[in-house]
Order: C-alpha cells, then structure tokens, then sequence
C-alpha cells in the first residue's frame, strides 16, 4: 500500500511558516511516513488554495497513492480540513487529518486574517458558512487527530472544540487533545505541548505507519 502525506504550513493565507513546514515532513518521514510540504497558494480569495491542493492530491492518487494524509495548522489547518471536507470528486478525496491549533469557523471566533484574505471582495454571511468547516462534516470526513492549547490567543480554542463536536454528532472518529500552555503556532509542540507522541501513536492505530509501530 502507497501512503502519501502533504504537510500544509499556516501563515494566515499570507506566508507559509518555515517551523511548520520541513520539521514537520522531518518527523513524519522519522515515523516511515513519506511526506512533502505543498505551499499552496496565499495572498488570493477562495478557491485558490482549495483547488491547488485539491490538484495536488489528485496528482498523488494519479501516481498510485491508496492513501493520502493531510498535516495542516493554523490556517493551513483550515485549508486542510476544507480539502477534506469539500472534495470535488473521488480523486481528490483525502483518507485522514491531523489539524494542529486550525483555523475552523469564520462565522465564530473568526482569525480575521486568514477571513480577509479567503473572503476577498465577498465578505457575505453565506460564503463565511461555506467556507466554516464545522458546518461541512458529514458521515464522510476522515478520521481526524486535532490538538490545541488554551491560551492560545490567534485562533481560540473553540475552532477545535467546534470541529470536535461537529464529528462527534457526525460519528467521525478522531482524537481531540487540549493543552494548557502552548500558545498559537508552537510547530512541533515541544515539552509544553507533546502532541506529537500521541499522533504518532494515533496513526499507529490508524494504519498509516508501514508496521503498525512507532519507531523507537
């Protein structure tokens, strides 16, 4: 079985952050995950980054990918959990989600910079809930891993609590890990947020490592 995974760094849809990026392929690849970083499109309104990821996974499933793991945070997290959410046709499907501190709703809690650059000249209540991916789950969704800290002051908790309680009532299973300290954008986490020992043993559990262990 081929297994893909696309790393999707946050930035505000304005930049990528370099902390989010090749870190994060470096671990997956450590864990025997093969991973690249795709720099979607930034600085331009919705569907742009949308329809370049969605390019980009049909790509991998053209070149013989079974399976495909998106790795997104912050608003890279958003961009990844549309891609998933919203796929336009079975080739561009996605088969699991890890969401690190994501950008969710532009309807509540809103991170005004990534709304100002997806919404572009149409700031409407309608395309806000489009483009809530709390409002998108369905029966369909990928199992997910999301993590998130409390104090974290850029993108609210709420966002994660959000899409946890949509794929909850949707019975998408996923893991939702909460900590206290940690801030916004804290890439690989660290001591204060050790939430890569636990995805690793997520996706353990959920086939994407060769031999269902975590390398020692």
């Amino acid at each position: 079985m081929t297994i893909r995974a696309l790393v999707l760094p946050g930035g505000s849809y304005r930049h990528h952050a370099p902390h989010e990026a090749e870190p994060v392929v470096a671990w997956l690849r450590a864990l025997g995950v093969e991973a690249d970083i795709f720099r979607y499109p930034v600085g331009m309104a919705h569907p742009a980054a949308h329809d370049a990821i969605g390019a980009r996974i049909a790509e991998l499933r053209g070149a013989g990918a079974d399976r495909v793991l998106l790795v997104g945070f912050s608003a890279g997290g958003h961009a990844a959990g549309l891609a998933a959410l919203r796929p336009a046709d079975a080739t561009r499907r996605v088969d699991g989600l890890v969401l690190g501190y994501p950008v969710v709703s532009l309807e509540k809690h809103s991170h005004q910079g990534s709304s100002e650059v997806l919404l572009g000249d149409e700031d409407t209540p309608a395309r806000r809930a489009a483009l809530s991916l709390e409002s998108l789950v369905t029966a369909a969704a990928p199992a997910s891993f999301l993590f998130h800290s409390f104090d974290d002051q850029k993108v609210p908790v709420e966002h994660s609590l959000l899409l946890s309680s949509a794929m909850h009532h949707a019975g998408i299973p996923h893991e939702l890990h909460l900590y206290p300290l940690g801030g916004h954008g804290c890439g690989l986490g660290g001591d204060l947020v050790p939430w890569t020992n636990a995805c690793a043993a997520w996706l353990a559990r959920e086939g994407w490592l060769r031999d269902g262990s975590i390398p020692a």
